[in-house]
């Protein structure tokens, strides 16, 4: 060994940073592998979150106020949950499946407050207690992380971690008509509409302020007050848009531009409607026979829309008008009729039925087969309806007149004008189809007005929606009816275009996580 050899060694400063790193790696694996459990850690508590959370969502779906929707949401939330877990490694029986806990079962709430986390809790599983469930906490069973890289290998672990999600489901209201009506049967405790409500006429008047009654009509808010409603219910396809069923409100009173648009469905065009409805968007009824008369029109569709407004009243022009001879009940034959309301509704702006606004589906029958066709076509209307001629609702006659009969143009009896079954100022008619309504049938809101104290703009709940026809287009005729009325004929609940039920139709109920 050359002399001086281990001195210099001692001496050298060749790589003296490597024994530096050597014992620094002990510290830099531990925070590593703490940093890398920790991550998994976190990654287990993320799992099991959303898989309570799909599960706390599967189960509110069913919570639809029926008998058994506990019960369901039971099954929903342990079938419908799918989640694995892949940072779990506590061997498990449940192997990857994330599975509802079985010491915490779900807990069902007729009311929650997200806030405080505290809700009252249905404790029984009866009928009625599950009618009631309305928001449903679903918890999954807890998992374990055990730590791989921690510096004490597998003697440390996350302990059980478990999650829980509070969910509810809410209500939406879609493709609906913005038009509601104070249920009629609300305070006799009866059912509306009933079997016997079928061709009842109903003369819908404007409410508002603390004197709701059964047939006060009124709007729902759809944003933007009087010009969004009047779009909405004169558009073509009912509104896309959804509105919350829970947090609805009513836009009360008579909104003469509303009406307008409205009648647009009987071809008639008033006020130009601000431009929000044309014939090619607020297209007319395939049938529009009516009670008003034109001078003529000379061109279809109309050269000027101006000409198909309504003047009831003075000189008449190129409008529409009232013919020669009106209806009233008991009166001389009018030059022209259009189906008429319920002879107790007939005669003054209130009317006389027994039911106020609800009248009793006798309506002239017989006057206006003989004014618009035939005592032969009476009985061949019955026959296609399938039933008794005293028993037609006018929906019937509109629909046989569609089907059999030619919607033209013919000249008021003794008069100089014209009457219009078929609409010629749009130039065409909008009928029926699979995702269409037809246009003179509207789907109402049924609302109980006095339980919801339903006065001005008020947040009101939805309880069902009814299909109306529309009688006749809303108008002054001197002391007979007022333009700010609407005159329907009760068809039943409310139907899909196609004639299935409505209720996933007009209703969208979608789950939300609470908390």
């Amino acid at each position: 060994m050359r002399p001086g050899f281990l001195t210099s060694i001692a001496k050298s400063e060749n790589a003296a940073v490597a024994p530096t790193v050597a014992l620094s790696l002990f510290g830099l694996i531990a925070v590593g592998g703490i940093a890398f459990d920790y991550a998994r850690m976190a990654s287990l508590d993320t799992e099991l979150q959303n898989a309570a959370d799909q599960a706390a969502l599967a189960a509110a779906t069913q919570l639809d106020g029926r008998d058994d929707s506990m019960t369901r949401a039971n099954v929903a939330a342990n079938n419908l949950l799918q989640n694995k877990t892949l940072f779990a490694n506590d061997g498990n029986a449940s192997n990857r499946n994330i599975t509802i806990s079985t010491t915490s079962p779900p807990v069902y709430y007729s009311a929650y407050n997200s806030t405080s986390d505290t809700g009252t809790v249905i404790t029984k599983t009866d009928a009625a207690a599950q009618k009631s469930a309305k928001f449903v906490q679903v918890t999954v069973a807890s998992r374990t992380a055990f730590f791989a890289f921690t510096p004490i290998v597998a003697m440390l672990n996350s302990g059980g971690i478990s999650a829980s999600a509070t969910a509810g489901l809410g209500s939406a209201l879609c493709r609906v008509l913005p038009m509601m009506i104070c249920n009629p049967a609300e305070l006799t405790g009866g059912t509306f509409p009933s079997a016997t409500d079928e061709g009842r006429g109903v003369l819908l008047t404007g409410g508002g302020g603390g004197s709701w009654a059964p047939g006060n009509y009124g709007y729902l808010d759809m944003g933007s007050g009087a010009t969004d409603v009047e779009i909405a219910l004169g558009l073509n396809q009912n509104v896309a848009s959804c509105v919350s069923s829970d947090v609805v409100v009513t836009e009360p009173g008579s909104k003469t531009s509303v009406v307008d648009a409205i009648n647009t469905r009987f071809d008639i065009y008033d006020n130009d409607l601000n431009n929000a409805c044309t014939p090619s968007s607020c297209s007319p009824a395939l049938n529009t026979t009516k009670d008003l008369v034109h001078s003529r029109i000379t061109t279809s569709p109309a050269a000027d829309l101006k000409d198909c407004n309504v003047k009831t009243s003075g000189s008449p022009g190129n409008k529409w008008t009232l013919p020669a001879v009106q209806y009233v009940p008991g009166g001389s034959t009018p030059s022209n009729m259009g189906l008429p309301r319920d002879v107790c509704h007939a005669s003054t702006l209130t009317g006389s039925c027994s039911g106020g606004a609800f009248g009793d589906g006798n309506w002239d029958r017989s006057l206006y087969f003989s004014v618009n066709h035939t005592a032969t076509d009476w009985d061949a209307a019955a026959t296609w309806a399938g039933k008794a001629k005293d028993k037609l609702t006018r929906y019937d006659v509109y629909k046989w007149e569609i089907a059999k009969t030619t919607l033209g143009e013919r000249k008021e009896t003794g008069g100089t004008r014209y009457a219009y079954s078929g609409p010629y100022c749009a130039g065409h008619g909008l009928g029926a189809s699979l995702t269409q309504k037809d246009r003179r049938v509207l789907n109402v809101a049924v609302v109980n007005c006095v339980a919801g104290d339903v006065g001005g703009a008020s947040h009101v709940k939805v309880e069902k929606w009814v299909d109306v026809f529309l009688v006749e287009p809303s108008a002054d005729r001197g002391t007979r009816t007022s333009k700010s009325q609407i005159y329907g004929e009760i068809i039943g609940l409310s139907t899909k275009p196609n004639g299935d039920n409505a209720f996933q139709y007009y209703s969208r109920n979608q789950p939300y996580i609470v908390k």
